[in-house]
């Protein structure tokens, strides 16, 4: 039985047919078939007033773990991705308590030995694969923890490139690798030592430190709301189909 209100305003008594019942800490509700997690408790009455970040399976805020009847396995997955089923057990999980490595990047060589120091835990690793099993975006997070292992930074990184940080395969890990944070600090080695420094972005910096961009910058802090809308509606803008080459008309910027 659910509850709609009309054009006049008043409250009417309906039955859905595509109701099933989920449990919400332990709470039994309602909801329609075709909702995500997140949708689902908001729809059972719960304000989300953290751990709902993007709503896309991007953030990586929403990990949840639920249980469905007579199964005794623990089933893992982001909260706007995953679509409820009859009776399935649901609970949030908040954060990650895992071991967060300390560390000065400029410090730190590109090396396995830099990411062995920082995270022993991770030659507790058995290879059972869980944590890719458990990965809402696919990523084959066993082979970059057995990359970082083996001390391919490179390797390591490219594995890891599209990981959101929701923690699940730590989650589900049995030897509680926090593998995550191992393929973040892979990645920051690799950005910062091995991948090669784009020259323009170099040359970029140095224009910006040198102060060449200030008065342009002055100029806009000073402007009115107004007149910042017009500037920003009236510039020129890249077309959405150009070419590596092009440059816009007026240069001074640049």
């Amino acid at each position: 039985m659910s509850e709609i209100q009309n054009g006049s305003g008043t409250s009417a008594k309906v039955t859905r047919q595509d109701l099933i019942p989920i449990f919400i800490m332990g709470k039994r509700y309602l909801v329609p078939s075709t909702l995500t997690i997140q949708k689902a408790l908001e729809y059972a009455g719960y304000q989300l007033i953290r751990g709902c970040g993007c709503r896309g399976g991007i953030c990586g805020a929403c990990a949840t773990v639920y249980r469905m009847p007579n199964n005794y396995k623990i089933e893992v997955g982001l909260a706007c991705q995953t679509v409820v089923q009859p009776n399935m057990y649901l609970t949030q999980i908040p954060f990650f308590p895992v071991n967060k490595a300390v560390y000065d990047l400029d410090k730190l060589k590109p090396s396995g030995e830099s990411i062995h120091k920082l995270y022993p835990e991770i030659f507790r690793c058995v290879a059972c694969n869980t944590c890719t099993k458990s990965c809402p975006m696919d990523v084959q997070v066993m082979d970059y923890i057995s990359a970082a292992i083996r001390g391919d930074i490179a390797l390591a990184s490219q594995i890891s490139f599209d990981c959101i940080q929701c923690g699940l395969c730590t989650a589900r890990c049995p030897g509680e690798l926090p593998q995550y944070h191992i393929g973040q600090l892979a990645r920051r080695l690799n950005g910062r030592y091995i991948t090669p420094h784009a020259q323009h972005l170099k040359e970029r910096v140095e224009q910006i430190e040198s102060g060449r961009y200030e008065e342009s910058l002055q100029t806009l802090m000073k402007m009115g709301t107004n007149e910042l809308k017009k500037t920003y509606v009236d510039r020129e803008y890249e077309p959405d189909v150009a070419d590596e080459f092009w440059v816009p008309k007026e240069k001074q910027y640049l």
